[in-house]
């Protein structure tokens, strides 16, 4: 009797555990939040961030080693599937200055589509800022930003990094991990807690 006493304690205390620390939303493959809206992945704050080389929209390959110098906000997203992703986009684009004011000189949005169908969506949009096509997930998994969506590790989930012009990461934020799944933040809490966690504040 006294060993199924002891043993019932010590699945009391692993499901415990086990609750307590997806609660907070921390799960085994990230590192701790610092906000109850979203996880931080790896590499994170205080990390080189990892280069790559991807077409743009425009036809033209863009290095994020050709943006040294300038503070790059990379938003790793979902992609066609996902209207609130672009949404984001636009929401993000409309304040130019609200942007410069939280220190951030160019957004720059990544997903896996394919070129000519992430070109025709910004078309259709009406989006202007910089879109990289990255179809075979090189980068997104470069940045393990494939842990935090609802589509397994197929996609993006829904990841905020700051890279400094220095190509040092900055900030990051993966709203899109479990349980949410978020695939849109209001761009005020995106800006809030870009500014109140960024590691050069």
């Amino acid at each position: 009797m006294t060993t199924w006493i002891l043993a019932g304690l010590a699945v009391a205390l692993v499901v415990g555990g086990l609750y307590a620390v997806f609660r907070d939303g921390r799960g085994p493959s990230s590192s701790t939040a610092t906000s109850e809206r979203f996880q931080v992945g790896s590499p994170g704050p205080g990390d080189p961030a990892p280069d790559f080389t991807l077409p743009a929209t425009d036809g033209q390959d863009v290095a994020l080693d050709d943006l040294r110098g300038e503070n790059v906000l990379l938003y790793l997203h979902e992609g066609l599937g996902c209207q609130p992703c672009w949404d984001q986009i636009r929401d993000m684009e409309q304040d130019p200055a609200q942007l410069a004011a939280a220190g951030i000189d160019r957004l720059v949005s990544i997903t896996s589509a394919p070129r000519d169908l992430l070109a025709q969506k910004m078309r259709d949009d009406g989006l202007q800022s910089v879109a990289l096509a990255d179809p075979t997930l090189a980068v997104i998994r470069a940045y393990e930003a494939n842990k935090y969506g609802m589509m397994g590790d197929s996609r993006a989930g829904h990841t905020f990094i700051l890279v400094n012009g220095d190509g040092q990461i900055v900030w990051r934020a993966d709203y899109g991990g479990a349980p949410n799944y978020t695939m849109y933040v209001p761009v005020e809490d995106v800006l809030a807690d870009l500014q109140g966690n960024r590691l050069d504040s």
